[in-house]
């Protein structure tokens, strides 16, 4: 990666403020892929029930209603279209990571306040589908790791809650040991996802600055703060997979952009830090393994394998732990599948959901990001071309980060084991989507922003979300 290139942040003068009509195509070709998933959807499911949720491609019931957070959502989402692109430009790099990470709390908070403390934060974790269900069940966490597979079959004796036999034990095993320190019920549980989640946006930040530049990290704040994803970061793990997969990205970003005159045991400890939490990502969810795609892309952006061998020794860590512990990773994805095909993901047909998934990530991205992607998706070309060469700007590197995840995600959605809900699901995949509104061009950000607050308050205020 050329200094000079990182240091000045120079694009190809030919994206520059063009394009202005092909992002409101693009924008216009969303809301009708939504509005044709919310119709055939409809139809299919009144007159088959096959897609067992109540209004696809959403999981979520029509309820329109306001609520305490109300107020505070609308004030929040109209000071970030006021001040957000103002200050993300002016205030100090550490300011703006601290003010990011405060604003992106309160919108989540806000959001999930609509419908109230109690359905919105604290009995989310606590339904039959849910993790704190079977806290009692691990009075013994070694018998517990040692039998998880055993109950993972529907149809096998006390079968586990379909969010803890969807998912390796470590996503389970972080709610017994929050209890065990005393941080008990459904309360902490959903503060913890939600402060861990909204610092994602952080993570999310540091990575752009150090493989892109910090420009580009500037424009994209005010748009991962205001992404109507936030509306299921609250209160859900899925937020919590998202941060923890998040941070891998950053510190492998950090470890591989190193300065020749930087303190090395920093870069190591970043390259450590980022194999050790990628490690737990896949024991929080199986198909998380995907976030190697955008590790991968790192790598190639950076052009080294420097913080390689670091980052595999950190990897190694959880899997060993929970393999010495009794939990076989390979069988429970095995006995996954099965379960999975035994239950709704069995019923729900592949021909709708493989299209519609990407209607709802069209609702928890926004439109703001089908337009920056549009620009993505436009630049790839020369993107590849220059990564090829060695010649990438800041913007080839953002545009490629951004198509990274997009394939991470189109593979998720092909697998067929994403059918519904991943609105929710994919947040570890549509966080990386996010930041290409930064190539949006300046004068238009704050339209899109509005754009971002209206699907957000819209969803929560007409819909019930669930999962």
């Amino acid at each position: 990666m050329k200094t000079e290139e990182r240091t000045t942040g120079q694009h190809p003068p030919q994206q520059r403020g063009t394009g202005r009509r092909g992002d409101l195509i693009a924008a216009a070709a969303g809301v009708l892929l939504v509005t044709a998933a919310v119709l055939i959807g409809r139809a299919i499911q009144d007159a088959h029930g096959t897609l067992v949720a109540h209004w696809p491609p959403l999981l979520a019931s029509w309820y329109p209603h306001t609520g305490p957070g109300t107020p505070a959502a609308v004030a929040v989402a109209a000071a970030v279209v006021a001040y957000g692109p103002g200050l993300a430009d002016r205030l100090p790099w550490r300011g703006l990571l601290a003010t990011a990470w405060a604003a992106s709390l309160v919108w989540i908070v806000s959001l999930a306040m609509i419908d109230g403390w109690g359905r919105g934060i604290a009995d989310r974790l606590t339904t039959k589908h849910e993790y704190l269900q079977v806290i009692g069940r691990f009075g013994d966490i070694g018998a517990a790791l040692r039998g998880f597979t055993g109950h993972i079959l529907i149809g096998r004796p006390d079968n586990w809650p379909a969010h803890v036999a969807g998912h390796p034990p470590g996503a389970t095993l972080t709610f017994v040991l929050l209890d065990r320190i005393g941080l008990g019920g459904g309360g902490w549980a959903g503060v913890w996802c939600i402060v861990l989640g909204g610092s994602a946006v952080v993570a999310a930040l540091i990575a752009v600055r150090a493989l892109a530049d910090e420009r580009l990290a500037r424009g994209a704040a005010p748009f991962l703060v205001l992404a109507p994803m936030a509306v299921w970061t609250g209160a859900s793990a899925d937020a919590y997979f998202a941060a923890v997969a998040a941070w891998s990205v950053a510190l492998l970003a950090v470890a591989a952009t190193r300065r020749p005159h930087s303190p090395r045991p920093a870069a190591a400890a970043a390259a450590l830090g980022s194999g050790l939490l990628y490690g737990l990502t896949c024991y929080l969810s199986y198909g998380l393994t995907l976030i190697a795609l955008l590790l991968l892309t790192v790598l190639l952006l950076t052009r080294t394998a420097r913080p390689l061998p670091l980052f595999l020794l950190g990897a190694l860590v959880v899997p060993v732990a929970f393999t010495l512990a009794g939990f076989n990773w390979w069988e429970g994805y095995r006995l996954l599948v099965e379960r999975y095909y035994q239950g709704a993901g069995g019923i729900r047909p592949y021909s709708y959901w493989v299209w519609a998934n990407l209607a709802a990530t069209t609702v928890s991205a926004g439109l703001a990001t089908v337009a920056g992607l549009r620009r993505a998706a436009a630049g790839a070309p020369g993107s590849v071309r220059a990564l090829r060469t060695g010649t990438t700007c800041a913007r080839h590197r953002l545009i490629l980060l951004t198509l990274a995840a997009l394939l991470a995600l189109l593979v998720a959605d092909l697998s067929g084991m994403s059918k519904a809900e991943t609105e929710r699901i994919w947040q570890p995949f549509v966080l990386w989507l996010l930041p290409a509104a930064a190539l949006l061009p300046p004068g238009t950000r704050r339209g899109w922003l509005i754009a971002q607050a209206v699907v957000a308050l819209l969803v929560n205020h007409l819909l019930w979300t669930g999962w």
